[in-house]
């Protein structure tokens, strides 16, 4: 008879990694444009910012087949429309602005599409009771 092996199971997201070609030009978007916390830099082509104890890595490609955009990211926000706004006056070209897309009996789920400077698309996102 086997002995059972305990698996701990997956609890959150720890980090996530966006694979960039310009690191200075990713680090002030990110910084400087979406208001994201900046950790550190690790030379020569990481650096890390923090999303509310979820570590995000922007890294240079170090192989061919790493080089791909981003996966889809929704970063959540409590004010959409103010969010807009804010990085509508700091450059950020959006693709569509905030809407209306869910309705359940507890909550409205809006969100705001645009692109981060390498063309990797983003979601504002807020979910907004219902009262």
């Amino acid at each position: 008879m086997c002995a059972e092996i305990e698996f701990p199971g997956l609890k959150s997201i720890g980090q996530i990694a966006i694979t960039v070609k310009d690191l200075p030009g990713m680090i002030a978007f990110y910084r400087d444009v979406l208001g994201v916390p900046f950790l550190f830099e690790a030379p020569p082509d990481m650096a890390f910012f923090d999303l509310s104890g979820i570590r995000l890595m922007l890294g240079v490609a170090t192989r061919p087949e790493l080089e791909h955009p981003a996966s889809l990211l929704y970063y959540r926000v409590e004010d959409i429309r103010a969010a807009f706004e804010t990085l509508k006056s700091r450059g950020v070209a959006f693709e569509q602005e905030p809407q209306l897309v869910h309705k359940t009996e507890t909550h409205k789920l809006w969100l705001a599409a645009f692109q981060d400077i390498e063309g990797n698309l983003l979601q504002l996102m807020s979910e907004v009771p219902v009262r």
